[in-house]
């Protein structure tokens, strides 16, 4: 999914979207290519309202100017039900370390997250080698509820967000009686809970910008550099013996 248009965001105002001011953004000498998303679902039904809903904001952030790419849950493994080899987990992988912003979008299910939602970010590792997948990558949570409006599901994805060192912004979105605000055709009608979906990816692309360019040195941390100095300390007086 590549750059959108008004024409594909029929809820929208056309007159209220703006485009993204990447040059007040950036970093300088950052790369100015499209913000790379991925977006994460957690559901397999048939008519699935987080699809529905991550469908919804893929295209929104296409608009933004975002190069957007969705991973489909469907045949993943259970988390050490198979080999990292896995043609699912390795699709999963290699999409989260292309990826520089995501998205999660989970139903909330008996005050919960999904297990399918948890499975997907359970395969993605904290630390592959020396290269950290996940660390500085900015993240926007979002939930679908069949009853009344619940933060249960974007509450628990924010811990593990922090806990996979990621970047989640401040804005949310969690919408209520899901099955009342898509139509037939699968589109979201126009409401106060789609403008905060608008306002979520807005707020994600603004931080995408923000930390692309400037990732390593905001995670650069005190504690893995005492720890290096610490490991070439004890070579050196190896070496020495």
């Amino acid at each position: 999914m590549t750059s959108g248009s008004p024409a594909d965001l029929p809820s929208a105002m056309d007159e209220a979207l703006r485009p993204i001011d990447a040059a007040a953004l950036a970093a300088p000498g950052s790369p100015m290519h499209a913000p790379r998303i991925l977006v994460l679902y957690g559901s397999i039904r048939e008519r699935s309202y987080s699809r529905l809903l991550s469908e919804e904001a893929g295209r929104l952030l296409a608009w933004f100017g975002c190069e957007v790419r969705t991973f489909d849950p469907t045949g993943l493994p259970l988390p050490d039900g198979a080999e990292p080899d896995h043609p699912k987990v390795s699709e999963l992988r290699d999409l989260a370390d292309w990826s520089e912003g995501m998205v999660w979008v989970s139903p909330e299910r008996h005050g919960a997250m999904t297990g399918i939602m948890k499975a997907q970010i359970d395969w993605i590792p904290l630390a592959l080698g020396a290269k950290r997948p996940t660390q500085g990558k900015t993240l926007a949570v979002m939930e679908v509820s069949g009853g009344s409006q619940s933060f249960n599901a974007v509450n628990q994805m924010r811990i593990l967000g922090r806990w996979m060192r990621m970047v989640t912004i401040p804005n949310q979105s969690s919408v209520a009686k899901a099955f009342l605000e898509f139509d037939e055709a699968g589109r979201m009608k126009p409401s106060a809970y789609y403008a905060r979906v608008v306002d979520v990816c807005e707020e994600l692309v603004k931080f995408t910008w923000l930390m692309r360019g400037r990732g390593d040195y905001l995670t650069d941390r005190y504690s893995e550099r005492a720890e290096d100095a610490t490991a070439l300390s004890e070579r050196v007086n190896q070496r020495s013996l």
